[in-house]
């Protein structure tokens, strides 16, 4: 089977009871108009976009609603607990978001996003309040995938707590740092899916841009989600057609295998079976040798 052939068998991404063959996700915030968000969310070819249930912004100016710009029998909505800073109120959200979808027949009630933040500057994860609102919303049926930090024990600690997947970031929310710590995120990947390979964890927050979103998928992330990136570009549109680019080459790398990174150079051509040559004398030069001919 070609690499190509098994790129395209592999694409399929499982999250959640749900089957998705993009592996990039977007947010619905902070578009200049619901127009350009609609297009952006078509040209990314994403099926998965995330819409705050605490702040997003369900009304423009003119009084219409951002559900009407979004295709529900294309998109599984997930809705997400941004804004939250207490495992009490996340969880409040979730309930609410669940109910909304439901009234929408939208198949992304059974599921959250889950964001518990540790304050409004950082907007780094509250690691205790994201790991109590995890344990209740599994409790109550919820699939939950969970926002986190870099840090490898908080993920392995939300991962026994019952979480769908855990979301760690590259970078503080909407700062475009792209990210910071691959290390961490390689650590993250080997131990949560140790025994598990089909563990699907996502790289949440902080890309700045498509070679971002590619570094992610090659160090052996199923997915990204991002919403700044593109809904913040000087082209948004233009932006989320890149961001789908990178899923792809990042994706399609990872699978192929890079080669080994070596401290000195490596000939590229055979060195076996190389034809003599004999040296080429400057007759105006007394014959000194300059160069083969």
């Amino acid at each position: 089977m070609s690499t190509i052939e098994k790129s395209s068998i592999d694409s399929v991404f499982e999250v959640g009871g749900h089957q998705l063959s993009s592996r990039l996700i977007l947010g619905t915030g902070r578009y200049e108009s619901f127009e350009t968000m609609q297009q952006s969310l078509d040209v990314s070819g994403t099926q998965c976009v995330t819409v705050a249930v605490r702040r997003e912004r369900l009304y423009d100016g003119e009084g219409r609603n951002i559900l009407d710009f979004l295709d529900l029998d294309r998109y599984v909505l997930l809705p997400n607990t941004a804004g939250c800073f207490d495992a009490q109120t996340a969880v409040r959200c979730a309930r609410m978001g669940r109910e909304i979808l439901r009234g929408l027949e939208n198949p992304g009630a059974n599921w959250v996003k889950l964001e518990v933040l540790g304050d409004s500057k950082t907007l780094l994860p509250d690691p205790v309040e994201t790991i109590k609102a995890t344990e209740i919303l599994v409790a109550e049926g919820f699939k939950v995938l969970c926002y986190t930090s870099d840090d490898p024990i908080t993920a392995i600690r939300l991962k026994k707590a019952g979480a769908t997947s855990v979301m760690p970031a590259g970078s503080p929310i909407g700062s475009g740092q792209g990210i910071l710590n691959p290390n961490n995120l390689r650590i993250i990947l080997e131990y949560l899916k140790e025994g598990d390979a089909s563990y699907p964890v996502i790289i949440d927050a902080g890309v700045g841009t498509a070679s971002d979103v590619a570094v992610a998928m090659e160090l052996g992330a199923d997915a990204v989600l991002l919403n700044t990136a593109v809904a913040h570009a000087k082209d948004p549109v233009l932006m989320a057609k890149a961001m789908k680019a990178g899923i792809e080459a990042g994706r399609y790398s990872y699978l192929a295998g890079r080669i080994p990174k070596q401290l000195y150079a490596t000939a590229s051509s055979p060195e076996d079976g190389v034809i003599a040559t004999r040296p080429f004398f400057n007759e105006s030069d007394g014959g000194k040798i300059v160069g083969d001919p």
